[in-house]
């Protein structure tokens, strides 16, 4: 089901970008469309988006000790936000943002070379163990705006954000040849985006890079794919689409 629906965003994503393509020309010398928008107190807008993550790690001392597991990678995943916007005008030239409603689905995946392969139960020299995320994100965002040239604005932001993991397993007693994750993270982000004014609504292809602090990792000595890992933190770049 949510790999047919990612499919389908692809599909809006790509329409919308073409769209956009052949109208930012139009835009540059046609009426200035939307002139109060930005003098507005408040605004909104919906988030469409599709995300690249990672988990970056750091292995702890006993993976020097062990002869089970000889290399083990992250391996980069696809996944999809979907976000409700609020719109703060602080200024001419500065917005805080934030969204209330804010959801990331996502699975990354670890890729593990196995010295001992446990072939009755599925494993192979090469075994891959994916981590599902359902995400409710709480971002906040300053937003810096350059000054409007016709139907076109550059914008860039910067923030932070807290997670709550809803897929979360860290509290899992059964969880043999899982990864244990914990449910809550914190990061930090920045990014860069266009403001593109048509005459019923702002469209804003924005491009954002989010970098983990909090260590992710619930540490389980007694689990093979767990307790090779030290530390884990989680990395996500994101294209979405806002339309206000």
């Amino acid at each position: 089901m949510q790999h047919l629906l990612r499919r389908k965003i692809i599909y809006c994503i790509l329409l919308l970008l073409i769209g956009s393509s052949r109208g930012i020309a139009q835009l540059r010398y046609a009426t200035m469309n939307l002139p109060d928008h930005d003098n507005k107190t408040y605004h909104f807008g919906i988030n469409l988006g599709m995300n690249r993550s990672h988990f970056n790690f750091t292995h702890h001392p006993q993976f020097l000790y062990q002869d089970s597991v000889n290399v083990i990678e992250s391996i980069n995943s696809t996944g999809i936000n979907l976000a409700w916007l609020v719109n703060l005008n602080l200024s001419e030239h500065f917005d805080l943002r934030t969204y209330p409603l804010n959801l990331t689905f996502s699975e990354k995946a670890f890729q593990y070379t196995l010295k001992y392969p446990d072939l009755p139960v599925g494993e192979d020299t090469i075994t891959t163990k994916k981590v599902q995320s359902i995400t409710l994100n709480f971002p906040f965002q300053l937003k810096f705006s350059s000054d409007r040239i016709d139907n076109l604005k550059v914008y860039t932001i910067a923030g932070v954000k807290f997670d709550y993991d809803m897929a979360s397993n860290a509290g899992k007693s059964n969880a043999e040849g899982l990864i244990k994750l914990n449910k809550l993270d914190y990061s930090i982000e920045g990014g860069i985006g266009f403001h593109i004014y048509y005459p019923y609504f702002v469209l804003s292809p924005e491009l954002k890079v989010s970098w983990g602090l909090s260590n992710l990792h619930s540490r389980d000595p007694s689990l093979i794919f767990s307790s090779n890992f030290d530390k884990i933190y989680s990395r996500m770049i994101s294209f979405s689409l806002i339309v206000e």
